[in-house]
């Protein structure tokens, strides 16, 4: 191009064209450094967007699924609590019920006893009322067909039932199942606590398998959930380091454009000689 056409100054133009490229360029290094990502719109990578996205939702959606299995274990650790505290009482009528099947007791003796399985009965359905989890009954026969939502997709749940009613009379060691006032009665009695106590046990076993379950799920969730965030973070964040690299060299460049633009301005002035 001529220099001695100077309504149009195209030398300027190109530089300041480069110039402003270069500062779009470091504006989005200098973006990736402020906020760590590497995709801040759909706009810098589409694809890459929703992809990351799609896992940064599953992650999340994983994330709350975890929690779900700690509440599952909270609640199956109140209703084993409650179970363990019944099988003990029912261990101490069992140890009642022993003493009174040996003809050594006399009749007050036989009343006392007696006396003492009402009391632990009733110390039995205050358990089996008092152990519920967020105002929701555990072992009274009615928590059945309960679904925990166990991962991040609809599928993924874990159906819980607590069928067995444990209260006294549905164990049978109420008051009016346990009559020790001889010692072949006390047999009887003694044969209903061995049940009971085999009934609790097994509702303890039941329980327990799930919380097994549970444990497993709860760590290949925090496995998934840590590979997906690797995943995603591959996906969206910003290779700090590389991100520096790039914006020193635009601003290096930016400095010499801004250079250039100058000199580009500057040289029009030299038709000025010809006028002197």
């Amino acid at each position: 191009m001529s220099l001695t056409r100077i309504a149009t100054n195209i030398n300027a133009l190109n530089a300041l064209d480069a110039l402003n490229k270069v500062n779009d360029e470091l504006g989005i290094h200098q973006l990736r450094l402020a906020t760590g990502k590497r995709i801040n719109s759909a706009k810098d990578d589409a694809a890459g967007w929703v992809i990351g996205k799609g896992m940064e939702a599953r992650s999340r959606g994983l994330a709350q699924a975890l929690n779900n299995v700690g509440d599952a274990q909270s609640l199956l650790g109140v209703a084993d609590s409650g179970l363990q505290s019944i099988l003990d009482i029912l261990i101490t009528m069992k140890e009642k019920v022993t003493q009174a099947a040996s003809d050594t007791l006399g009749p007050n003796e036989r009343d006392a006893v007696e006396a003492q399985l009402d009391d632990l009965a009733t110390e039995i359905d205050s358990i089996v009322t008092q152990t519920s989890y967020n105002s929701v009954a555990l072992i009274d026969g009615t928590y059945s067909n309960k679904t925990f939502q166990i991962g991040s997709e609809t599928a993924d749940t874990m159906t819980v039932s607590i069928a067995q009613n444990h209260q006294a009379a549905s164990l049978g060691v109420a008051d009016a199942n346990l009559v020790v006032d001889t010692g072949a009665h006390a047999g009887e009695a003694l044969s209903a606590v061995n049940t009971a106590i085999n009934t609790v046990n097994s509702t303890i076993r039941s329980v327990g398998s799930l919380g097994a379950r549970l444990d497993v799920k709860a760590s290949a969730l925090a496995s998934i959930i840590s590979n997906t965030e690797a995943a995603k973070s591959q996906i969206l964040d910003a290779d700090l380091a590389r991100e520096q690299l790039e914006a020193v060299k635009l601003q290096i460049l930016q400095q010499a454009g801004t250079a250039a633009l100058a000199q580009a301005n500057l040289a029009p002035q030299s038709v000025l000689a010809l006028f002197k």
